[in-house]
């Protein structure tokens, strides 16, 4: 099985890594987006990314299912696998000339995420992991960090008035009391941050499937969680956290709060 999910997920690194270059073609190029219905923007980047992607799928692996952020699902509801596509994770970021913006592809199989690229192009910066092969960023072993304090961890979050808007503002405030460090690094390259060492926490209260497909395998071959904020392995709880196996227990404790 392994080296099936390795064969996989190089197919993945590569996508991956041919759907930055396109985007790079675009960044800080003055490229406008227009605005969906959810009023979250879109651009020519994101479409022509998503086409290449799944392209490179159908025509690799013309039995599996697909699903993404832009052109929605295909295949059969009898597919074993399905790959799970963010062309531009970070859009808003990606029209700012922001760097910290990414290509997210998943696969799952069986019900079970076993594969994750997330590429970040304007950064130069590949996080890939395979369950059972490791988590790896730009060719060298990624690991979570070591630190056993909660007070001594850098927590990356959302938009900070998200978490009140979500019901999740009592935890907020408690990571604020506790935590040593608060940056607003947010979107898939918070989850980059914990993955290899640089962050302990990382924290969004809204994700959708797209947003979240890599960062299981990637944070679990990594040493750590990515789950919901009740404790939950999962990506399909259309919200997000991952922290380090150490502060996990901590973590969580503060991310079971509701707000009253």
């Amino acid at each position: 099985m392994s080296d099936t999910i390795r064969t996989y997920l190089d197919f993945a690194v590569e996508t991956a890594w041919q759907a930055g270059q396109l985007t790079l073609g675009y960044y800080q190029t003055g490229v406008r987006p227009d605005m969906k219905a959810d009023a979250s923007p879109v651009t020519e980047a994101d479409r022509q990314a998503e086409r290449l992607i799944r392209e490179r799928i159908q025509t690799r692996y013309p039995g599996h299912a697909l699903v993404g952020e832009e052109y929605g699902e295909e295949g059969t509801a009898e597919s074993s696998h399905r790959w799970i596509i963010d062309p531009i994770d970070g859009t808003r970021a990606f029209v700012r000339g922001v760097p910290m913006y990414a290509v997210l592809i998943g696969l799952e199989i069986e019900g079970e995420v076993v594969a994750g690229v997330a590429h970040f192009p304007a950064l130069n910066e590949l996080l890939a992991a395979g369950k059972g092969l490791g988590c790896w960023w730009n060719g060298r072993p990624a690991r979570c960090s070591t630190v056993s304090r909660l007070s001594d961890a850098m927590v990356t979050h959302a938009d900070a008035a998200s978490f009140a808007q979500h019901g999740r503002g009592r935890a907020w405030e408690q990571f604020k009391a506790l935590g040593g460090f608060r940056y607003g690094w947010a979107d898939a390259y918070a989850y980059l941050l914990v993955a290899t060492g640089r962050a302990e926490v990382a924290l969004d209260p809204i994700m959708s499937v797209w947003d979240s497909a890599p960062f299981l395998p990637i944070l679990n071959e990594a040493g750590g969680y990515f789950g919901d904020w009740d404790g939950n392995p999962t990506i399909y709880a259309n919200e997000g956290v991952a922290t380090t196996n150490t502060l996990r227990d901590e973590v969580l404790a503060i991310t079971r709060l509701r707000d009253e």
